[in-house]
């Protein structure tokens, strides 16, 4: 088939990044999903149809995000842009901490592999590249891509991650506000240099975090700890820090969401979960919405959806 008139189907989810004391680096897929369906026209066409979270403030035009990844994508492989109809449902939460742009660079990244299919070939190591070159920093699109529990870095020969397996006894609860928060904003309120007992501290505890989540879900609430940016962000979103302090007192995991407002609680159990949104509830004059979410283990995927046929990476 050729690439005008192939439809593909993508399905990227949620990422919280952070995760406490990861700042930059550790991050999340969780079970909630931006669902699209990309089709390629004739080049000049660009026709936009979203639904869900962020509708109507999402661009209709080649400013989209997803578009403009798809471009992106298109002009590394040296294969002119086709155009593109793109139909939207945002599954994940806009402006709350939860990697909807990340989760928009993944999808449109994705898009654009299955468009190429048979013209051009895309690794997991060019489509991380690809959407970092993107997104700024690899912490959120690497689980949004690739599921699990990630640690992303950089090296010389570009972003990198591993994907880890997240222990069974972990159950994510995500608790949503009803106001956004910019992480542009978020990220101005961090110091360009910190006491270097804090970044030990901070070192010790994300070394601890990845044993805690993968083995000793017993050790979360130590290992969540923070002491580089949770604080400094406090003064942007209070009711946020509020809660979360609310929460670690009453023994929960809880940390901001990526660069907030939404508060992610590391629990042991669906029992757990149950008491920290009840406590959530009577923190705070700002309501939560209380999300019991997975762990998503797959990632994006994407398949082309073609009469007589049917492919998923």
């Amino acid at each position: 088939m050729s690439t005008q008139q192939r439809t593909v189907e993508v399905r990227v989810p949620a990422t919280s990044a952070n995760l406490g004391p990861g700042f930059d680096t550790l991050g999340l897929a969780l079970s909630m999903y931006d669902e699209l369906a990309v089709t390629a026209l004739e080049p000049g066409r660009i026709e936009v149809e979203v639904s869900g979270s962020g509708a109507e403030e999402i661009p209709r035009d080649a400013t989209n995000l997803v578009i403009r990844s798809i471009a992106h994508v298109f002009a590394d492989v040296g294969v002119p842009m086709p155009g593109i109809r793109l139909v939207a449902c945002n599954g994940v939460p806009h402006g709350r901490g939860l990697g909807s742009s990340g989760a928009a660079v993944a999808a449109g990244v994705l898009a654009a592999k299955g468009l190429l299919a048979g013209a051009a070939e895309l690794d997991d190591a060019a489509l991380l590249r690809l959407a970092t070159e993107l997104e700024g920093h690899p912490d959120n699109v690497a689980p949004a891509l690739f599921g699990g529990l990630t640690i992303a870095w950089t090296a010389e020969r570009g972003p990198q991650h591993k994907k880890l397996l997240v222990h069974r006894g972990v159950s994510p609860l995500v608790l949503v506000p009803g106001y956004t928060m910019s992480t542009k904003a978020a990220r101005s309120l961090q110091p360009e240099h910190v006491p270097s007992e804090d970044a030990v501290f901070n070192v010790s505890r994300s070394a601890l975090l990845i044993a805690a989540l993968t083995q000793s879900p017993d050790v979360l609430l130590d290992a969540t700890d923070d002491r580089l940016h949770q604080d400094y962000r406090a003064p942007a979103m209070p009711e946020t820090h509020r809660l979360v302090r609310a929460l670690r007192a009453e023994g929960f995991a809880a940390v901001v969401s990526g660069a907030g407002p939404s508060v992610l609680v590391l629990c042991d159990g669906p029992g757990s979960r149950l008491e920290a949104a009840r406590i959530a509830d009577g923190i705070t004059d700002t309501p939560w919405d209380a999300r019991m979410v997975a762990v998503d283990v797959r990632g994006g995927t994407v398949r082309e959806r073609a009469e007589g046929s049917s492919s998923q990476s």
